[in-house]
């Protein structure tokens, strides 16, 4: 076989292979088109995976058109979605739905959402972020403050597997003024594609503030709202077998009601991260009047895996033998997978 020959067909088989997995094309308005995998579009940005430049967020009002040769879901409004089979170019501003032998075209415009659809099993997921916060100062009155923060979910068919760990420790002129630690571990279990019941256990340590333990076993029903590529929301309704431990050895045993929630967001083509996680609950006896236990926070992507974030925190106990009343604000640096 000649040199030339061999050539030729290895250049074919590069141009096979890339189109088999490279299967999606985006038109601009401007005339250029782009080759990739559409991984979804959040309102504002269309997320195109290339080999040859990486994920490419495009603006959708640059878009003429575009084509997909995978199932997508195409939501039209908050409710409204169509799953296609495919997507045809259509003239410019236009797409078209393929669905076997009802096509159907419509405005670019009235989509609000395009993401790859999730099936109800999966083999298995494993995600997660672990976010560092350091600060140090040196002057009149030195301060050290380390945050750190694991948050991790993994599924496996109807299962999923969540735990938290935190710990928070400031010194100001060598003196500790916050020193703490917690950790919990769910499981889920799925009932229907939205419906779960959850398990959970969960242990906190103070070593400053008067209530000096906390440790909570507790199950109750859950509903997933959404789990996407764009993000995920679901809440928990608990019933809950807490025991306080204070720092002058008194201790609480009690039952409560808590509702716990998840919920994250991604903006500017998942460059953007908002999160929020907690939980707030209520003893049935007189234990306390409330609890709070709740985190909102920003991370901002720099690579596909490394990011920076911002976040605040708030611990309540109110209405205890020894109250508890902690904010926390933290600027670190973090990774996800």
């Amino acid at each position: 076989m000649s040199r030339s020959t061999s050539l030729s067909l290895l250049g074919l088989s590069i141009a096979l292979c890339s189109s088999a997995t490279f299967a999606d094309t985006v038109w601009l308005k401007n005339g250029d088109r782009l080759s990739g995998t559409i991984r979804f579009f959040d309102g504002s940005k269309l997320l195109l995976e290339t080999d040859y430049g990486g994920s490419i967020p495009l603006s959708w009002k640059k878009i003429a058109t575009l084509q997909s040769d995978h199932e997508l879901l195409v939501k039209l409004g908050p409710v409204d979605g169509e799953r296609a089979k495919s997507l045809l170019a259509a003239e410019p501003g236009k797409v078209t739905l393929a669905n076997g032998d009802s096509p159907k075209t419509i405005e670019l415009a009235q989509i609000e959402q395009i993401m790859k659809p999730k099936p109800l099993v999966e083999d298995f997921t494993w995600k997660g972020n672990i976010d560092l916060g350091l600060d140090y100062k040196r002057g009149e009155r030195d301060s050290d403050d380390y945050d750190v923060g694991i948050k991790t979910q993994a599924r496996h068919g109807l299962w999923r597997h969540n735990a938290l760990a935190d710990y928070n420790r400031e010194l100001k002129n060598d003196v500790v003024s916050t020193d703490n630690w917690s950790a919990e571990y769910a499981l889920d279990r799925f009932l229907t594609e939205k419906w779960f019941w959850q398990g959970r256990f969960e242990y906190k340590r103070d070593r400053i503030e008067e209530v000096e333990r906390q440790r909570t076993l507790g199950t109750g029903p859950g509903y997933q709202f959404w789990d996407d590529e764009l993000g995920s929301f679901s809440l928990a309704t608990l019933a809950n077998r807490s025991d306080y431990r204070y720092s002058n050895g008194e201790q609480d045993r009690f039952y409560a009601m808590s509702v716990k929630w998840d919920y994250n967001r991604y903006l500017i083509g998942k460059t953007v991260e908002l999160f929020t996680v907690g939980e707030v609950g209520r003893p049935l006896s007189g234990a306390a009047d409330y609890s709070l236990d709740a985190e909102v926070g920003l991370r901002y992507k720099v690579t596909d895996w490394a990011s920076l974030n911002m976040k605040a925190e708030k611990d309540i106990v109110s209405g205890a033998e020894g109250d508890l009343n902690e904010t926390r604000y933290t600027l670190g640096f973090g990774v996800g997978w």
